[in-house]
């Protein structure tokens, strides 16, 4: 599924929820989903700079795809990531450097977690391109 197609369905899904708070349980069941990183990769060259939380991003190419493994000690930042990763992972690094991520607004994310979340969320999107771009130049 390409970038839009991904995000449009996270959107589908969110309109499922009136209320934020049931928003926010669900961020946090997408997080208890993802699959745990392993150990290696926590590391600190693997760690976000810019989180409250601490976040890991594992970041490699395959067959010109680039995909994200992840993990939080937060559970809703390990939601957040969780999506981002539903969204990014096994795309080209082209499409990762180019997408929208409209989506976070979409559904309400940005404006109803606090500020360092917020920035936090930005510097996983950064991180996360980052990666595509250095991947995208290698190819």
């Amino acid at each position: 599924m390409s970038v839009l197609d991904l995000e449009k369905e996270i959107i589908e899904d969110f309109e499922l929820f009136d209320e934020w708070e049931e928003k926010y349980q669900y961020i946090i069941e997408i997080g208890q989903k993802l699959p745990p990183l392993d150990d290696k990769y926590k590391l600190d060259e693997n760690k976000i700079k810019g989180c409250q939380s601490s976040v890991w991003l594992h970041a490699y190419a395959k067959d010109g795809l680039v995909y994200f493994e992840a993990d939080s000690d937060s559970t809703f930042v390990k939601g957040e990531i969780a999506l981002l990763i539903k969204v990014l992972s096994g795309q080209p690094a082209a499409e990762v450097v180019n997408a929208p991520l409209a989506f976070i607004d979409t559904i309400g994310l940005r404006q109803h977690i606090a500020v360092t979340r917020a920035n936090g969320l930005s510097s996983m999107i950064k991180q996360m391109k980052l990666y595509a771009v250095g991947m995208n130049s290698k190819q």
